[in-house]
């Protein structure tokens, strides 16, 4: 380090001042970089920056300054101000955590730098981090988001270098090492919390488009989870494996059926990690003869949903008594198929007869109303027996969950006038409710209990948090973008930020703070990074960063030009670029339970 005089003209004269510059290599030369601008600075200013830097970095340059003693002023406490609040916390996390996968380095590898201003891993990163900590899109993370935050502390990369252009092409750049990315995250979390992916969980939502992506041919209108039929969407199929922690995914036409996705991800899945000894468990959605039969043609093992109607197979499994509780409230029972090969597995839910029953009374009621009225009206004017049929139809049809109850006939007598009739199944509700609360499953793993097929396939419950983790937290809907290849870069980055959200919440598990994560965040999100300024009795304000967070929390305490980090016990001055991270390597959780 050392000091460097600044020349400014204003008011047509020459000032001088002064700022602290540190040397530091890089792949493509040596650099200077402004730690601190320091105003005007007399001999005695200049020598007590001389013995702070001294003090507190090794790399300081001593040739360049003749020894001094000591020199202090005094601060006017009056006059001390805050200014510059910005986020740290979620972003510190979010940094350390990246560097915990392994992250930087290979994006160092994947995008190596070339011309660019900024490196296009360092804007990959920002990519990541600030849809981790404040979820947006990327313009409003150059206009607003990036500024608000310690990002530029963190990256060492200046606000005025971060923008909407910038970010989209860092998009473009990332997009191609899709798969890269996908098989060292794979890897690097199994290594972190010893997964072997026996088992696969596979499903598939879907995300609308503001606007109308003319350009993307994967826009199109389908079945929309998110209850937006009006909006173009793409499909999104993801795996993961148990306790929710991914292992890829691919995007589809938003017009795409669920059963037609199986074989190409499940292929997609095979070529990057092989077929090994794994279990795919899907829901019904994705049940077709044909996908089972893929299934079985390869040798693989599955644990799938199927339709509800199959359970009429299985009435007199039903009526029996040999039930096995899984815990309370959900008992199995397997039921060999005939040729041995596959197993069904019956299971009954309290919750979900409660459940279900409400539904059919609801919809019982609702129909029953609707077809006294119509009767009524039949009474009282002359109605044509054709619109009267329509009209049963359309209400039968708003209300299937309890329309096989009902027996309807509709006729007309010799005036032309219409007669509606109606009769209760005492079948239909005998069925119901014997199979109300029970659903099925098929697998060819006989050798597993009933209990442990059930505990396998309710996994699926992972991928379903997983889709509204990416659309609460992560805020991936609506896509804003048009353009294909944008869009599937928008959702790369926020499938990278789902991972950082998962490798926090397993590292909370082994911190002892619990299996949900947003708490520690939430909690940490509340550190700000600020710039203290603390004017001295000669008129030279001392501009210093530090920390704000609330007194439940661990705080940076503040001393003239830098600020010391009690996790680390190092002292930082006030535009480092953070080299390494107070939370890293296997003592992460230790650390989580301290912050907690």
């Amino acid at each position: 380090m050392y000091l460097r005089r600044c020349y400014r003209r204003k008011d047509g004269k020459r000032h001088a001042y002064w700022a602290l510059v540190e040397s530091y290599r890089t792949a493509r030369g040596p650099r200077q970089r402004v730690v601190a601008y320091l105003g005007e600075l007399d001999e005695r200013g200049r020598l007590a920056v001389r013995q702070c830097a001294q003090g507190r970095n090794p790399a300081w340059q001593p040739e360049l300054f003749q020894d001094a003693a000591a020199e202090y002023v005094e601060v006017d406490l009056k006059g001390v101000r805050v200014e510059r609040s910005r986020q740290f916390g979620g972003c510190w996390l979010g940094l350390t955590l990246l560097r915990e996968l392994g992250l930087p380095e290979l994006l160092e590898g994947l995008l190596p730098s070339g011309r660019e201003e900024v490196p296009w891993a360092v804007m990959a990163l920002v990519l990541v981090l600030g849809r981790l900590s404040d979820a947006s899109s990327e313009l409003h993370l150059a206009e607003h988001g990036y500024e608000a935050s310690a990002l530029a502390e963190l990256l060492g990369v200046p606000t005025a270098r971060v923008n909407d252009d910038r970010l989209y092409r860092a998009l473009d750049q990332l997009l191609p090492h899709k798969q890269a990315l996908e098989k060292h995250l794979k890897q690097r979390l199994g290594e972190l919390f010893q997964l072997d992916y026996d088992l696969l969980l596979y499903d598939v939502t879907s995300t609308y488009f503001e606007g109308q992506a003319a350009s993307n041919p994967q826009a199109q209108r389908g079945y929309s989870r998110d209850h937006r039929p009006d909006c173009k969407q793409v499909n999104i199929a993801l795996v993961v494996s148990r306790g929710g922690l991914p292992l890829g995914y691919e995007v589809f036409a938003g017009n795409r059926s669920d059963v037609t996705t199986v074989e190409e991800i499940v292929e997609t899945m095979e070529r990057q990690y092989g077929k090994a000894n794994r279990i795919w468990v899907m829901d019904r959605g994705m049940v077709s003869a044909d996908n089972v039969e893929f299934l079985k043609q390869g040798g693989r093992r599955y644990i799938l949903g199927t339709a509800k109607g199959m359970l009429r197979k299985f009435e007199q499994q039903l009526l029996a008594s040999d039930w096995r509780q899984v815990h309370e409230g959900l008992e199995v029972k397997l039921c060999p198929a005939p040729d041995g090969a596959e197993v069904f597995i019956l299971c009954r839910s309290a919750q979900r007869r409660l459940k279900e029953q409400a539904m059919h009374e609801r919809f019982e009621q609702r129909i029953e109303q609707k077809l006294e009225a119509m009767v009524e009206s039949c009474r009282k004017r002359k109605q044509n027996p054709l619109v009267v049929a329509q009209r049963v139809g359309k209400l039968m049809g708003r209300n299937t969950r309890a329309a096989g109850l009902f027996q309807v006939e509709v006729d007309s007598d010799a005036q032309g006038r219409a007669h509606l009739h109606w009769t209760k199944r005492s079948e239909w509700r005998d069925w119901a409710r014997l199979s109300e609360g029970c659903y099925l499953l098929r697998s060819n793993v006989t050798d597993w209990t009933g209990e442990e097929l059930w505990c396998a396939y309710i996994q699926l419950t992972e991928a379903e948090a997983a889709f509204r983790l990416h659309k609460s937290d992560l805020v991936m809907r609506p896509i804003w973008h048009q353009k294909q290849h944008r869009v599937q870069a928008h959702i790369l980055v926020c499938f990278l930020a789902y991972v950082l959200w998962k490798t926090m919440g397993r590292l909370c598990h082994q911190a002892g703070l619990g299996d949900e994560p947003r708490k520690v965040f939430a909690e940490l999100q509340q550190i700000s990074l600020v710039d203290v300024v603390l004017p001295t009795r000669t008129g030279i304000a001392i501009r210093s960063a530090a920390s704000a967070a609330p007194l439940s929390t661990r705080r940076f305490s503040c001393s003239g030009s830098v600020w010391n980090c009690p996790l680390t016990s190092k002292s930082r001055t006030c535009s480092e670029d953070f080299p390494t991270s107070p939370l890293q390597g296997k003592n992460l959780p230790a650390q989580l339970r301290k912050l907690g």
